[in-house]
């Protein structure tokens, strides 16, 4: 891998979560390779790689790592939307991962913890702190910005399944809840790429979290652009 020391990686999941980065591009060039798109551009004067990944884990590590090896980021942000586990947390806030951990990584027969994966030393990917610093600086005019445990899994979880997800905040101690973020931070950690996840709430993983996922998307995304912004304003 060539580190192109001047490049921020930009992942979403979805059109919605990227679709503001792109407009706020300027010189955009787009290249296509097995499906994905991947935009190459200048935002507030910082070298971008903008890219959506598709929901689910595969997706968010097959992007991230081919990001790396073919175009070397120097850093990789990930953003988009997810659901409180916090109940302190309100729609519109932001969690800025700590670190992250996969909730659906269970081994305990092999004598392993929930989220560690076996035969391994990976257990809890750690954001880095740079970045995690700069992302919490952010101001919002109507919502909170704060640093959390960011847990990943291959579900939605609403409130119908809470109690059988029970372990997510009793033993996890999981802030919110998404379906990528841990994967881009699991392969950042190997490739030793310094990460950020930053998740904007847009449901409270309860009865109505489908409802309101599909109503504040685009409130939430808009969210996730001023911490790209604060972010790039400051490295």
């Amino acid at each position: 891998m060539k580190q192109n020391l001047g490049l921020i990686g930009i992942i979403g999941a979805m059109d919605e979560e990227i679709n503001e980065y792109l407009a706020l591009a300027e010189n955009l060039r787009g290249e296509k390779w097995q499906g994905f798109e991947f935009y190459l551009g200048q935002i507030a004067g910082k070298n971008v790689l903008i890219a959506k990944s598709g929901l689910g884990k595969v997706f968010a590590a097959l992007v991230c790592q081919k990001i790396i090896n073919t175009y070397g980021p120097q850093k990789i942000i990930f953003t988009g939307l997810a659901g409180a586990l916090n109940k302190n947390l309100e729609i519109g806030d932001v969690v800025v991962s700590r670190d992250c951990m996969y909730h659906d990584m269970e081994a305990e027969a092999l004598g392993y913890s929930r989220g560690a994966i076996p035969y391994t030393d990976y257990k809890i990917f750690a954001a880095d702190e740079n970045l995690k610093k700069i992302a919490l600086e952010t101001q919002l005019p109507n919502n909170k910005v704060v640093e959390g445990r960011i847990l990943t899994g291959d579900q939605f979880i609403t409130r119908a399944k809470i109690l059988e997800f029970s372990y997510l905040t009793d033993e996890l101690q999981g802030d919110a809840v998404e379906m990528e973020g841990a994967a881009v931070a699991h392969v950042c950690t190997v490739n030793q790429i310094p990460f950020v996840i930053a998740r904007t709430i847009s449901d409270k993983a309860d009865s109505e979290a489908g409802i309101d996922f599909n109503n504040f998307l685009g409130q939430a995304a808009k969210n996730s652009v001023q911490i790209i912004q604060t972010i790039l304003s400051k490295l």
